[in-house]
């Protein structure tokens, strides 16, 4: 008496479904958990055939399983349990996993069946198919994506090998052109210049204020356009990337002297270049042609941009740790707005007015002093001048 109650209590408070029908498929008990699970009342069901907890096919089919059950021995196949569909009362249908036994009671045969709701695996099953499918077809766009992405880069590749193609191209007819025009336009100029100098020489027995005037005017505009050509050519050179410095001993302080004497040829009137040394030593390593060049460039602007009666400071110092060389004028000075833009290529201060100019000089020094591992900077204030400072460490 003691393990029936114990046996019914198990049964009352089993997780799982328990059901009994007799060898005719009628219900004859449903624990609570069954119950629950179809919706119904005991009373509602008992005496039932097990049809009626169960939807299309399978209740059309029942008495058919249980024929076969019972004559060709499929206990086996039964028992191991298999996923089927049950009915609720409300017309819902759920998958459950059912296992049948066959039980001997009061000299007759019930059958128990096991009944396992699977509601929630299949929701859970179908929401990893679904996020499986969302996976898929994110991968699939994303997939899309990459390859659309991959073609543009290929196409983009393609177009800049093209146009780098074409960049090389056009940068060799621009050098053959540089260097043509240079050569071309320097003969002709080279030919004014001579023949200025050749009526200044012989309309001097005339003394003519004006023939004088007009001979300056030429030379001035020669002295512009070679100017020109000379930083034109020097650019496409370094961009070119064949401007190589070759450091050479020499002599700075003579060096500077040279140009001191060439410069003040060109200056205007009295105006005048002083040129001071500072230090012991005199010579240094640097490309003595760049150098050269950057210090006609930086005296060349102060000249211009200096008014007459003027003095401009050339000076060059050697320490123990650099070599420094400094022009300093009193002229027109840059706008503070303008510093910042000052070293690239074609930009001029807004101030220049009408005073000749490529916007080239500044940037070609400054590549030059680089290239010489050397710096290049500026102090300047409107109308109060401009110093240029180039140094290199030793």
């Amino acid at each position: 008496m003691e393990k029936a109650r114990l046996l019914k209590a198990i049964i009352e408070t089993a997780i799982d479904g328990i059901i009994t029908i007799d060898n005719r498929g009628r219900i004859e008990s449903l624990n609570p958990a069954a119950l629950r699970l179809f919706g119904y009342a005991l009373e509602e069901v008992e005496g039932k055939n097990i049809s009626v907890l169960m939807p299309e096919p399978d209740r059309s089919g029942h008495d058919g399983y249980i024929s076969r059950y019972q004559t060709t021995g499929e206990k086996r196949i039964i028992g191991k349990g298999r996923e089927v569909k049950g009915l609720r009362k409300d017309g819902s249908t759920f998958p459950f996993r059912l296992a049948v036994s066959e039980v001997q009671y009061d000299d007759r045969i019930i059958y128990t069946g096991f009944i396992h709701d699977l509601s929630r695996e299949k929701e859970a099953e179908e929401r990893l198919r679904e996020y499986a499918a969302e996976l898929e077809e994110l991968v699939e766009e994303r997939t899309k994506s990459l390859k659309k992405t991959v073609k543009a880069l290929s196409e983009a590749k393609e177009e800049v090998s093209l146009s780098l193609e074409k960049e090389k191209e056009l940068n060799q007819l621009k050098s053959r052109f540089v260097s043509m025009a240079s050569h071309e336009f320097r003969t002709p100029l080279s030919s004014v210049q001579l023949s200025a100098s050749l009526i200044d020489k012989y309309a001097e027995p005339y003394d003519n204020t004006n023939i004088r005037k007009h001979v300056s005017k030429i030379k001035n505009a020669v002295g512009n356009l070679t100017t020109i050509l000379n930083d034109f050519l020097s650019l496409e050179r370094l961009e070119a990337g064949r401007v190589e410095p070759t450091f050479t001993a020499f002599d700075l302080v003579k060096l500077a002297e040279e140009i001191t004497e060439e410069m003040q040829m060109i200056a205007k009137q009295d105006q005048n270049i002083i040129y001071q040394h500072t230090g012991l030593q005199s010579m240094v390593l640097l490309d003595p042609n760049l150098l050269k060049n950057c210090m006609i460039n930086l005296i060349s602007n102060a000249i211009k941009y200096s008014g007459e009666n003027t003095f401009i400071e050339f000076n060059t110092e050697i320490n123990d740790q650099q070599c420094i060389v400094t022009i300093k004028d009193n002229g027109i000075g840059i706008p503070e707005s303008d510093h910042k833009y000052l070293f690239q290529p074609f930009f001029r201060a807004h101030n220049t007015g009408n005073i000749p100019g490529t916007g080239l000089g500044l940037n070609i020094v400054h590549r030059y002093a680089s290239l010489m591992k050397g710096d290049l900077y500026f102090e300047s204030s409107i109308h109060t001048g401009t110093k240029f400072v180039l140094s290199f460490h030793k």
